[in-house]
């Protein structure tokens, strides 16, 4: 059995595991996925060596084990609570800033910010958004998410996800247009782009289809769009085939409201990087690392 100190991030998980008798229940009230209850459940159980819930098709039931543990988990969370209470009367705590694009606040960091703050009900999180990431790194902020190459960031900047792109549609869409049977086919097909001023960091239509050795420039039917939202938003809308980024467009894929109609092209050289701010903040949260680092174990 392990004698390393248990992690206590579980330690309301497994509280509402044990409170409501149901690894789904426990999901639902904390706005997470019951896989990821599961796990953490799952996660303790292997460091104890021991068993704490009984799964029946019921609901889940505390072990004699589970029992003990709960009992004092249970009334560790209420300290806790209560202390956390009690800090934020005494004292406010700065909210920590990110700064990153539309898109990616949109669809990855939104959600995950929504999930730490049932975790940490006492943090605060201000998220900054803008489509003009020029002066990104001066920005008043603790951190920003921000997308490009490696040599783009200082040192420090940890790489988030890797740019991993997919051709997406509706499934009529695909049924009316399709198939896409190779790259070739896509340049019949009305094209959603995403339209930037400058050099694109991104991947654009033109560069995913130069991988696959297609030349197709803009045509008429196609549709440009200054935000990533909007191009998702068109595409579900059945407007046309979009590029759908890898960690971006992930639900969407698992709840078939859009299908995968291409092959992936990935540069691992580029992708979302976590950037520190790069100036000492002598009001920074504490919080802020605890964040940053979920974030990061959340890719």
């Amino acid at each position: 059995m392990s004698q390393r100190p248990l992690d206590i991030g579980w330690l309301r998980i497994f509280e509402a595991a044990g409170r409501l008798g149901s690894l789904t229940r426990a999901a639902h009230e904390l706005g997470l996925t019951q896989p990821a209850v599961t796990y953490q459940i799952k996660r303790v159980e292997e460091q104890l060596g021991v068993s704490l819930l009984r799964r029946s098709q019921g609901g889940s039931r505390l072990t004699d084990a589970g029992e003990i543990l709960f009992q004092a988990v249970q009334s560790s969370v209420e300290s806790i609570d209560k202390a956390a209470r009690d800090t934020r009367r005494t004292s406010k705590v700065p909210a920590v800033r990110i700064f990153t694009d539309f898109g990616f606040a949109a669809f990855w960091l939104m959600p995950r910010v929504t999930d730490f703050r049932r975790l940490h009900p006492e943090a605060e999180v201000h998220i900054v958004a803008s489509q003009g990431l020029e002066d990104a790194l001066e920005r008043d902020t603790d951190a920003a998410m921000l997308f490009g190459a490696r040599e783009d960031f200082p040192d420090t900047a940890r790489l988030l996800i890797p740019e991993c792109v997919v051709p997406v549609c509706t499934p009529g869409f695909l049924e009316r247009f399709g198939p896409f049977d190779s790259p070739a086919d896509f340049a019949a097909a009305p094209l959603l782009h995403l339209e930037t001023t400058g050099k694109s960091r991104w991947l654009t239509w033109a560069t995913w289809l130069a991988a696959h050795g297609v030349t197709r420039p803009p045509a008429q039917g196609d549709l440009g769009l200054n935000t990533y939202g909007f191009v998702i938003q068109a595409a579900l809308a059945e407007q046309g085939v979009a590029l759908g980024w890898r960690g971006l467009v992930d639900p969407h894929l698992d709840q078939g409201s859009l299908v995968a109609v291409g092959p992936d092209v990935t540069r691992n050289d580029r992708g979302y990087w976590l950037v520190p701010s790069t100036t000492a903040n002598p009001t920074a949260s504490p919080t802020t690392s605890v964040l940053l680092d979920w974030l990061m174990n959340e890719t």
